[in-house]
C-alpha cells in the first residue's frame, strides 16, 4: 500500500498538523454504561479510561460479552455512555447531539465492522463515495477518483462497478476498509474485522491495518484472536466491563 492512500484536504491536514502532535487522538475517560433490562440494569463498562496516539495500533482483546462491541460504539459515537467523556482530536464527542455525532465520526473515524455492511444494491465504487456524499466532502469528479484509487488501493479497482453480492467476503471486508477510509480520517476503528475470514485472508486483512498505521492511521481493533492481536502496538485486554491491562 502506497503513501498516497492518504489524501487530505488542505484544512484536514492543518487542523492536524495544528493539534495532534500534542493532544491524543482518542481519549476516554471514566466511562460507564450499562443495559437497562426486565431483570435490571447490566453494566456494560465500569469506568473505562483509554488514550490512544497518533499512529497507534491498539488492539483491544476480551471474552464474549466482555465489553469490547460496547467500548466501540462509545467510542465511535454509535451509542452514548451512561457517564464519562470521549474525546476525539481534542473535541468532547460526547456532548454532540446524535446528528453532530454522525457527521464528526464521518470527518474523524472510519469504522469497519466484521459483517461488512456494505449496500447490497449499489456497486462497490458507490459504496466507498457515499461517506464523502454524506459529510458533503471533495467534488463529484474528485469523489470518483478517490473511490477508485482507495478500491486501487486495496486491490479492487477490477471490480469497481460489480455489486457485492459478485466478489468473496475477504474482497468485501476491503471494500470496506476503503469506505471506512473515504473522507481520510484520522482513526480507523474496526470490530472482529476478521472474525469472518479464513487465516490467509485475515493475515491480508492486518497488512492493510499495518500499513495504515504505518501511513500515520490511528487504529484500535477489537478482536478474539491473540495471535492477530500480537501484531498490535500495545494490547489491551477488557474483562467484565473493565480494562485487565496493557
Amino acid at each position: 500500500m502506497s503513501q498516497s492512500v492518504a489524501l487530505d484536504d488542505e484544512q484536514v491536514t492543518q487542523d492536524r498538523q495544528s493539534g495532534a502532535a500534542q493532544t491524543p487522538v482518542l481519549e476516554l475517560h471514566d466511562l460507564y454504561k450499562s443495559y437497562h433490562t426486565p431483570a435490571g440494569d447490566i453494566p456494560a463498562l465500569k469506568g473505562i479510561n483509554l488514550q490512544l496516539g497518533q499512529g497507534e495500533f491498539v488492539a483491544l482483546i476480551g471474552k464474549s460479552g466482555a465489553g469490547k462491541s460496547t467500548l466501540v460504539n462509545v467510542a465511535t459515537g454509535i451509542d452514548h455512555p451512561d457517564q464519562g467523556e470521549v474525546f476525539v482530536n481534542g473535541k468532547p464527542f460526547h456532548l454532540l447531539d446524535e446528528d453532530q455525532r454522525a457527521r464528526w465520526r464521518g470527518l474523524n473515524m472510519g469504522v469497519v465492522f466484521q459483517f461488512f455492511q456494505l449496500l447490497p444494491s449499489i456497486s462497490l465504487i458507490k459504496n466507498v463515495t457515499m461517506p464523502m456524499e454524506f459529510c458533503n466532502r471533495y467534488t463529484q469528479k474528485e469523489r470518483t477518483q478517490r473511490a477508485l484509487h482507495l478500491l486501487e488501493q486495496v486491490g479492487l479497482a477490477d471490480h469497481a462497478h460489480k455489486k457485492p453480492a459478485h466478489i468473496s467476503g475477504g474482497q468485501q471486508q476491503r471494500v470496506a476498509i476503503a469506505r471506512a477510509l473515504a473522507n481520510d480520517p484520522s482513526i480507523l476503528v474496526a470490530d472482529e474485522p476478521t472474525g469472518n475470514l479464513d487465516s490467509r485472508t485475515a493475515a491480508e486483512i492486518m497488512d492493510l491495518f499495518s500499513d495504515l498505521g504505518q501511513l500515520g492511521k490511528t487504529l484500535l481493533i477489537v478482536t478474539h484472536d491473540k495471535s492477530i492481536a500480537h501484531r498490535a502496538d500495545r494490547v489491551i485486554e477488557i474483562v467484565d466491563g473493565e480494562i485487565n491491562g496493557s
